[in-house]
């Protein structure tokens, strides 16, 4: 039976130090016995600034430095790794695609997703205002490829709130879904375990959620609760706050059962009209 971990977080500003973090953290659940490993939305980077990020900007391949690093830490640590979000280049200028990567033990890149909804909010509490547009190219695809740990759906923070992209997920078969994501304090508070644990039991699948929690230098605060969800919505393992990591084991056979004895994903009809 393998192990599947999410990282949990508290990037800040300086690129150098948060890579270390992030070695060190995924290292560690390595260590530990994971063998796919997710690390969180923004990994490399909470700057001062939205526009930040984009001194960063990488065309797709592992020649970037933060694709090299991703590569080089999957073959080190003998494992399936996430990237959370890396910006890589779009055809807007002035944007970036929030890309989540996905690497193979080889330091392949075997998926790329860029994240779809971005999140243009006010939250009238506590008067943040996030419009991820400004810097940010909407994606357009869904992903969803085959791994040693069965069909894996590729999503991101914001896109947990559209339960319509996890539909087209369960339609291609998704066995696992990983989420990177950097949940505000407020919305995460509100939403976040329901949301995770709803995506789960919607599609049967393990929900693997990456999450910066903590406080960040540009003033902002991450909700955290980094988790690993089963099929049935049981929470396997949580991290409320500060950095660390969540792991749980990836029981298939369970997950058949599920399916075979309660087997919604086929009653599910899109032959459904408003009356006229």
């Amino acid at each position: 039976m393998e192990k599947i971990a999410a990282i949990q977080m508290a990037s800040g500003p300086n690129l150098s130090a948060n890579l270390i973090e992030a070695e060190r953290l995924v290292s560690m659940a390595a260590k530990a016995g994971a063998k796919l490993v997710v690390l969180p939305e923004n990994f490399f980077m909470m700057g001062m600034k939205e526009e930040d990020k984009l001194k960063h900007l990488e065309p797709e391949g592992a020649s970037g430095p933060l694709q090299l690093f991703l590569s080089q830490l999957a073959v080190k640590q003998k494992i399936w790794l996430v990237g959370g979000t890396v910006p890589l280049q779009s055809p807007q200028a002035g944007k970036c695609y929030a890309s989540s990567l996905l690497f193979d033990d080889h330091g392949d890149l075997v998926a790329r997703y860029d994240k779809i909804h971005l999140f243009d909010v006010h939250i009238k509490e506590s008067g943040e205002e996030y419009q991820e547009s400004k810097t940010i190219a909407p994606g357009e695809r869904c992903v969803v490829v085959d791994t040693p740990f069965g069909r894996l759906g590729l999503a991101v923070c914001y896109d947990l709130r559209f339960p319509s992209l996890f539909q087209v997920m369960a339609a291609e078969g998704v066995e696992i879904i990983t989420l990177p994501s950097a949940f505000t304090a407020i919305t995460g508070k509100a939403h976040w375990d329901i949301l995770v644990r709803a995506r789960a039991i919607e599609t049967f699948s393990y929900v693997v959620a990456s999450a910066q929690g903590g406080y960040h230098r540009n003033g902002r605060e991450t909700y955290g609760h980094s988790m690993v969800v089963d099929p049935w919505g049981s929470v396997s393992d949580l991290l409320p706050s500060g950095s660390g990591f969540v792991i749980a084991d990836l029981d298939r056979k369970c997950q058949a059962e599920i399916r075979s004895q309660f087997p919604a994903l086929h009653h599910r009809r899109f032959d459904c009209h408003l009356r006229p």
